[in-house]
């Protein structure tokens, strides 16, 4: 049986932080701006700057508004429209992908009754 420890475990998670951090802080460098400089043009404050690019957690808002700041926001999009990131290890530990109803084979629904046996209601009355 697969192992049940969580896809996103701390050492990844700090990993992921880290590779995120040294990304904005290489665009930032490439752009030639200041830690000062980019931390007002996101609107975040330079601490919370040097804790994202440090791999620290941050909130959600301040790192998009800093994508934003470094015109990467369309990459985060593409990103989030792209392939299940998730399929390969769903595959790997045997779970099935989710499946939706095709819609194609209705059921006629029964009637509805107010469950004492009464007869249906009929949309004319």
């Amino acid at each position: 049986m697969p192992d049940k420890k969580s896809i996103l475990s701390d050492r990844s998670l700090k990993a992921q932080l880290s590779f995120l951090g040294k990304a904005v802080a290489g665009r930032r460098l490439a752009l030639d701006w200041t830690q000062a400089e980019l931390a007002e043009q996101s609107g975040v404050s330079p601490a919370t700057l040097r804790r994202l690019e440090a791999g620290e957690s941050t909130q959600l808002g301040n790192f998009l508004r800093v994508l934003r700041a470094l015109g990467l926001v369309d990459e985060l999009a593409a990103l989030a429209a792209g392939p299940d990131p998730f399929e390969d290890v769903r595959a790997e530990r045997g779970q099935a992908t989710r499946q939706r109803a095709s819609g194609g084979r209705r059921r006629a629904a029964a009637p509805f009754t107010w469950g004492d046996g009464g007869e249906p209601l009929e949309a004319d009355e």
